[in-house]
């Protein structure tokens, strides 16, 4: 699956969005990936997921991490391909957390999954649970990334679609500067100033 047919899978999905957009990092673009509408098709979920487990089977992916929620979907589905368990860290009280009965032991091989990498801060935040666990972090691997490998989380990061995709900063944004009405579409949009 190359980047073309991927993001002719996005537009045909009505998952590739136009306009002006605040993303879950707080930035903003005129570009959005819903990824939720791809993954919600089990052959598009199965084939990304594919890629992904495909990258890191040789690994010894012990459990799969996701950030909660835009990650859950894509960490089930390339657990589940690599045959390992699959878990997720969650927000409580605006912080990340391992929370749900769930648990990573010291030296446990994890891999962290997202659905879209803007800035990595929801990855860079689970990382740090790991580390902080003993766990050890095998890579990360995502569907879209917005930095086109800019954003370099770990040693071994796998995008399916890796693609420079323009943010601003929002005081630096000219879609605002226009006036455009902005949308937030991101699972954390209406929890950030």
């Amino acid at each position: 699956m190359n980047q073309p047919p991927m993001l002719d899978i996005f537009r045909s999905t009505g998952a590739l969005l136009e306009g002006h957009f605040k993303l879950t990092s707080g930035r903003h673009s005129n570009t959005y990936f819903q990824c939720a509408k791809v993954l919600q098709h089990p052959e598009h979920l199965s084939a990304v997921c594919h890629k992904i487990a495909a990258h890191f089977s040789q690994k010894g992916v012990d459990t799969v991490i996701s950030p909660a929620i835009g990650g859950i979907v894509a960490g089930t589905e390339t657990g589940r391909q690599l045959g390992v368990k699959t878990i997720f860290a969650e927000r409580k009280d605006g912080r990340m957390t391992i929370r749900r009965g769930f648990s990573v032991a010291p030296g446990e091989k994890v891999l962290v999954i997202e659905d879209v990498i803007t800035t990595g801060g929801s990855v860079q935040e689970v990382i740090e649970l790991l580390k902080n666990a003993g766990a050890l972090i095998i890579g990360v691997g995502c569907v879209v990334d917005r930095s086109n490998g800019k954003v370099r989380l770990t040693d071994d990061q796998y995008a399916v679609l890796s693609m420079e995709v323009v943010s601003y900063a929002p005081e630096e944004c000219p879609l605002c500067k226009e006036g455009m009405p902005i949308d937030a579409p991101g699972s954390r949009a209406n929890q950030q100033p």
